[in-house]
């Protein structure tokens, strides 16, 4: 390494080009390690905000507070949560030993594991005042078009009934795709029924295209120039349904769920 040092140009030796280079290794991978933990604090409070939201839109209309606080303190008050497995049963710790909390289990990831391997959160409505459940809500992840498609589906206290859902997407295609999103189309679950009336599961299907005549109580429009990204819709609702229908089963049958 050649520097100029009172009007000459000295060669520097391999170990002070070594010594540098490690130095300044060291130092940049201090700050880069520092930087990390700041912004890793913060990513992990948005990523608690933004499911804590979606959970709460599955059942009701959040638009109203405009606070974040606001949001984290009706969470708080209103939702309850466990983590059950494949057949329906509350489970406290993984298989590490780890205690398992439902808002911390990244669906994502959990995606990657065969169904059996998998652990189930589920978030409980509760009335206000009352303690009583209103709503269950599960979870889901998918494929869409492009990409993921994730959501959550709220079932009413009769596990029947949808209460509502709330849709997200990755790289949908926007005006089609990505309408999964929209007030209009989630508006259409509500109401519909995940089960028939021979009490056999049968999950809520988007049609082909809008504008459909004599839905069922299982069917709900379509999107126009969409029709990728519904079937992927369906066999995400179709898939988790069949994973959370043994705890569903449980609660109906009268069984009650340990909280703590």
């Amino acid at each position: 390494m050649l520097t100029k040092k009172g009007g000459y140009v000295v060669q520097q030796s391999n170990f002070y080009v070594i010594r540098f280079t490690i130095i300044l290794t060291i130092v940049l991978g201090l700050l880069l390690s520092g930087a990390n933990q700041f912004l890793k604090e913060a990513q992990d409070k948005s990523i608690d905000l933004d499911t804590k939201k979606k959970i709460l839109s599955a059942v009701m209309d959040i638009s109203g507070f405009t606070e974040d606080q606001q949001i984290l303190d009706l969470y708080a008050q209103r939702v309850e949560s466990i983590v059950v497995d494949i057949n329906g049963n509350k489970l406290d710790k993984d298989s590490k030993g780890t205690q398992l909390v439902a808002e911390k289990v990244n669906i994502q990831k959990q995606y990657r594991f065969k169904p059996e391997e998998r652990h189930y959160p589920v978030f409980m409505f509760k009335g206000e005042g009352s303690g009583k459940v209103e709503a269950y809500i599960f979870p889901m992840w998918g494929a869409g078009l492009w990409d993921w498609i994730s959501g959550f589906i709220a079932v009413k206290e009769d596990l029947v009934t949808v209460a509502g859902v709330a849709f997200d997407h990755k790289t949908e295609t926007p005006g089609l795709g990505a309408r999964i999103t929209d007030d209009q189309v989630k508006d259409r679950y509500k109401g519909k029924k995940i089960y028939d009336g021979t009490g056999n599961l049968k999950p809520v299907i988007m049609l082909k295209g809008e504008s459909n005549q004599g839905l069922s109580d299982h069917q709900v429009d379509g999107m126009s120039g969409a029709t990728m990204t519904g079937k992927g819709v369906n066999t995400m609702i179709e898939n988790y349904l069949k994973c959370y229908e043994p705890f569903i089963e449980k609660v109906k049958s009268g069984q009650k769920v340990a909280l703590k």
